[in-house]
Parts: structure tokens; sequence; C-alpha cells
């Protein structure tokens, strides 16, 4: 018995030295890794997570510069105009009715119908509209496409908690900021080269970044809805296989839009949550990246805002064709370009634009077929971008085999990283070229307030008719002056 009980004493003995070791071991693995390159002490400012909180609570009652509110309100008004298109293209026309068979507490207005429901589902639908037809924003150094989530969330909590103009405004800017800082911190190209999508991994802190602004949460509370965003950070580049561009407006938009608000309701409704998301132990930098720097959530807040280096799209189509638009259009009336005369149309992009645009079964997103309707039409309008009708059509699809769309290093430029070069070969042998670095739309390439008009324009009337639309294009183009949101999101109902 008493050998017995030896034993017994030395097993219990050895199971404590090994629950021992196991535990030093996870302490061991837990600090190697962030002790990594990039992760580790000296590496990671403190307190990232509550320096960024504490400039969201600030902003709010802080000025921006003049040219800063103008780019918001171009912005603004360029996503809502897509809002209110893509309310009436089929991956809009599906969100509006799923999310009116969820029911819910009227808080937020649905574009383009007569029905609010929840924050969240509202900025859902919204958000799915607004990248229904490729005519969003895009800022093209983190691959990011902000207003389509950001300007959602902000106009759902906006409206709920009926925020002024002004405010709305600054959340705006708050939310680009974020959505593209985060990209910055991670490294735009390690986010695309893990197979995660850059664009779904900018939504959700786009939106909480609007949201926790507009939710009037303090520091703390700030730090939690940050957290409770990174929980949700989600997107994988297998968005390009979708052929109807519904679950695209999803990742792209919806599922950000939506995370967003919910993490400031869910803070709002007195969850709590952890408070160093951003540069804690297991934080989400460090899950996302394997070289993360975290000093670019921070460095030039308040000074540069990400609004401003956003481009605003000429073309409803994806981004990496419009160079290609602009270069192959500048040819097309430089030399009268028929179909008849055109031999070859060889298009060079950047190299990761060919899986994008390369071989896309959506027509705004398939380049060759969008430069076939440039060569036959002379122009690309938000129609022909969307039907699909014209891949399938003898005339178009003649030309577009004559179009190749290649991957050129030499166009790999970070300082132009959505260039093009398009090499057009004629019957009588000729060829002429033309490169598009910055297409208009870019910061290098500006448009006027009154281009953004006109191009929202085109876009409302169709649906909301010409009087009102001219009403919305009037109060965004002075949005500071507006006392309460909900003054706009009226007349963005059907």
């Amino acid at each position: 018995m008493n050998r017995l009980n030896i034993k017994r004493r030395r097993v219990i003995q050895l199971a404590a030295a090994l629950a021992a070791g196991s535990t030093s071991f996870t302490q061991h693995v837990f600090a190697a890794s962030e002790s990594a390159p990039g992760t580790g002490e000296g590496a990671t400012p403190p307190d990232v997570t509550a320096q960024l909180a504490r400039y969201i609570v600030r902003s709010r009652d802080q000025a921006l510069p003049a040219e800063v509110a103008t780019a918001c309100k171009n912005h603004i008004l360029d996503t809502l105009g897509a809002m209110v298109s893509g309310s009436r293209m089929r991956p809009g026309e599906m969100a509006t009715r799923y999310v009116r068979s969820l029911g819910g507490t009227p808080q937020a207005s649905v574009v383009g119908t007569t029905f609010r429901t929840t924050c969240v589902n509202a900025a859902l639908a919204n958000a799915m509209c607004a990248h229904s037809d490729e005519t969003d924003d895009f800022e093209p150094v983190t691959k990011a496409h902000p207003g389509s989530s950001v300007i959602p969330a902000a106009l759902a909590l906006g409206e709920s908690s009926h925020c002024s103009g002004e405010s709305f405004i600054r959340s705006v800017a708050l939310g680009y900021d974020t959505a593209c800082r985060l990209l910055m911190a991670l490294g735009p190209d390690l986010v695309r080269a893990s197979h995660r999508s850059a664009e779904g991994t900018a939504s959700t802190f786009g939106a909480v970044g609007a949201g926790a602004a507009l939710g009037g949460l303090d520091e703390r509370g700030t730090r939690f809805a940050l957290s409770y965003a990174a929980q949700q950070e989600s997107g994988l580049w297998s968005w390009v296989k979708d052929k109807d561009h519904i679950e695209k407006a999803f990742d792209f938009a919806g599922m950000g839009a939506r995370n967003g608000v919910q993490a400031v309701t869910m803070v709002q409704s007195g969850m709590t949550g952890v408070d160093d998301v951003l540069d804690g132990t297991h934080n989400l930098l460090i899950a996302l990246s394997s070289r993360p720097n975290p000093q670019a959530m921070l460095d030039g807040l308040g000074t540069h805002f990400y609004v401003s280096d956003t481009a605003i799209k000429t073309y409803s189509v994806g981004y990496p064709i419009q160079s290609p638009l602009d270069a192959f259009l500048a040819l097309r009336a430089q030399y009268g370009l028929t179909p008849e005369q055109v031999r070859q149309i060889a298009v060079h992009v950047p190299s990761d634009a060919v899986g994008i645009v390369g071989d896309s079964a959506m027509p705004d997103v398939n380049c060759a077929h969008m430069v076939a309707v440039a060569l036959i039409k002379g122009k690309v309008s938000f129609e022909d971008s969307h039907d699909v009708s014209l891949m399938h059509d003898a005339k178009y699809v003649a030309i577009a085999q004559k179009v190749t769309v290649t991957a050129d290093k030499a166009l790999d430029d970070p300082a132009a990283p959505r260039g093009a070069r398009v090499d057009v070969t004629l019957n009588d042998g000729r060829t002429v070229t033309h490169t598009t670095r910055f297409p208009p739309g870019t910061k290098e390439n500006p448009l006027t307030v009154e281009r953004v008009n006109d191009k929202v324009r085109d876009l409302m009337a169709p649906v909301l008719g010409q009087a009102k639309t001219d009403r919305i294009i009037a109060t965004v183009n002075h949005l500071e002056s507006l006392h309460d949101i909900r003054t706009l999101t009226t007349l963005l109902s059907a």
C-alpha cells in the first residue's frame, strides 16, 4: 500500500512538472512570436490602440482643412451616386430584399426604398448597393474601396443619431483614414500575397472608424469597438471567382459596413471588450501580417488624410480598367480609330491587375470586353458597362478577341500603381501607343466638383428623377450647413 502511494505521488509530481514545462513552453512561444521582426520591443509603438482611439474621439470636434472637407463631400456624393444606381442592380436589389425580410427596429433608411430597418441591416444593404456597379471610389496604393463601406456605415449611424452634416463629414474622413491605415500597417502587398482581399480587410476598419465617431463612444468604448471590429476582420481573394458580382459586393462593402456598425452598436449597448487589439498580445497586426508596421496606424494622423488620396472613377468599371480605357479612348480620338482599321490591341497593365480584369465573366471587370465597347461606341456608358448581353454579341466578341491584356512589370510602379499602356496595331502596319499613368479622378489628375456633380447626376437621375437628384447634389455640396443628416436620407428614398 505504501509502495502504491509512493507511485501515485511520483505520477502527480511528474504531471506537475510536465504541466509546468508546458506552461513555460507556451510562454516561450508567445514571447518568441511577439519578438519577431517588426513586432518586438522597440518596433511596436506603445498604446497604438489608445492613441488611435483618442484621435477618433478628439477629431469629432476638430475642423478639417478646407480642401479635405471638399474631398470628403466629393466622395460622399460619389458614393451616394453609386448607392442609388446600385440599388437597381441585381446585387443591390438582392441585398435590399434580404434585409427587408429581416424586419428590425426602424433606425435607418435603405436607399432607393421607403422602408427603414436597424442600423446594422441598413449599412449592409446600402453598402452592397454602393459596390453593385463598379462606380465606387478606390485608393490606388492600398487597393481599398473606402467609400462603399465607410459612407453607408456613417449614414446608418448618423441617421439614427440625427447627426449634423459637419459631424458626418468628419466621420467620413476618419473612416477613410482607418481603412487605409490598417492596410498600410499590414502591408498591402503582403495582404494580397496571403490570399486575403485588401478591399475586404479595409472595409471593416473603415466602417468602425466612422461609426465610432458618430456613435458618441468615449476613448474606452472606441477601443472596445476597434476590438470587436478586429475580431470580424475577413476577406479572401476567392471573390475573383464570383460571376454575378453579388458576393463581391458583400466582400468589398456590405460585410465591412455591417461589421463596423455592429461593433459600434454592441459597445453602445454596454458590452465591454479588449482594449489593446492593435498592440497587445495576439494583436490584429501580428495576426494578419508577417511584417507589420504598427507606426503606419499613427503616422500623419491629423495631417495626412487618405480621403484626399482616394480616386473617383470616371468609368463604372473595375479600377484596373480605368487607365486602359483612358489611354485607348485618347488614341481613338487622336487617330479617328474605327473597328475596320484595327488589327490588334495590346493592353499592358501592372502585374497584379491581370488576375482581376484579365478574364472575368462580369462585363465591367473584363478589360478586353470594355476596350471592345470603347472602340465600337467611342465611349463607355454606365448602361453599356453592365450589359451582359454585349459579351455574347458577335460584333463585340470579334473585337474583344483582338485585345490582349498582359502583365507588364515596367508598370509595377509604386508611384503610379494603376497605370497602363495601350498599343494599337492598325491594318496598314502602323502601331500607335498611349500611356496613362494617372487616369482622371486620381489626386494627380483630380476631378472638379462640377465633374463629380455631372457623374452623379447621370447615376441618380434615372432612379430618383432630375429634381430630387439636383436637390441631393446641392445638399451634399453644402453639407457642412446641414443641421440633421435625415434631411439627406429622406431625399435618398425612392
